[in-house]
């Protein structure tokens, strides 16, 4: 992520179909040119792209290329007990913080839950752009409302790899899909529905 957002180098290093093991896959990246969001689902691909401020694509694709991407394979999930004070990303990251202090990081960690309100963004580069920062990186990304819908977030933690595969104020890294498959993107905020979260940590 740092050779993106600080040098520039956004073209696709990574070809997702090179994958040689999709079995159990879960991943989480930006399209090549910063053209596009990208999640992988139990060795589904989904990319989405920018239709409209308003609309969006979400599709199914192997062949695509990425400039950063981080992915696990997980065969098995533990369901962690979720309490309900937890609804945003800031009480989220402390709570992974805390519960993993004894435990291997970086880790994937996957939710369902109701979104009551929430953003996400995907981003949307205009061709032959240079970027030289994480605020030129993000340039024309659209946003787009997530309200009252029932999603699954798929999230890479790590307290040590921030600018590489987190943000840098942040070590959580997630991206979220509507159940219905209509929106996909990098979550920016969220305010989950109390009772309606379930959290699960590989085994």
């Amino acid at each position: 992520m740092r050779n993106v957002m600080h040098k520039g180098e956004l073209f696709g290093t990574i070809l997702l179909d090179t994958i040689t093991n999709k079995s159990h896959l879960y991943g989480i990246g930006s399209l090549e040119y910063l053209k596009g969001e990208i999640l992988i689902i139990d060795g589904k691909p989904y990319v989405s792209s920018v239709i409209t401020d308003t609309a969006m694509k979400v599709e199914e694709n192997w062949k695509i290329k990425a400039p950063f991407f981080v992915y696990a394979n997980i065969e098995k999930w533990t369901k962690i007990d979720f309490p309900d004070s937890i609804q945003t990303i800031p009480q989220l990251g402390i709570f992974l913080e805390n519960i993993s202090e004894n435990q291997q990081r970086p880790f994937t960690f996957k939710m369902n839950a109701t979104v009551q309100s929430g953003d996400i963004h995907i981003v949307n580069l205009p061709k032959g752009t240079e970027v030289h920062s994480p605020e030129e990186a993000h340039q024309e990304q659209r946003n787009y409302p997530i309200d009252n819908e029932q999603a699954e977030m798929i999230g890479f933690f790590s307290t040590e790899h921030q600018e590489i595969f987190t943000h840098h104020d942040s070590y959580v890294h997630i991206h979220l899909i509507t159940n219905d498959q209509k929106k996909m993107g990098h979550l920016d905020k969220v305010m989950l529905k109390k009772g309606t979260v379930q959290l699960f940590l590989p085994e």
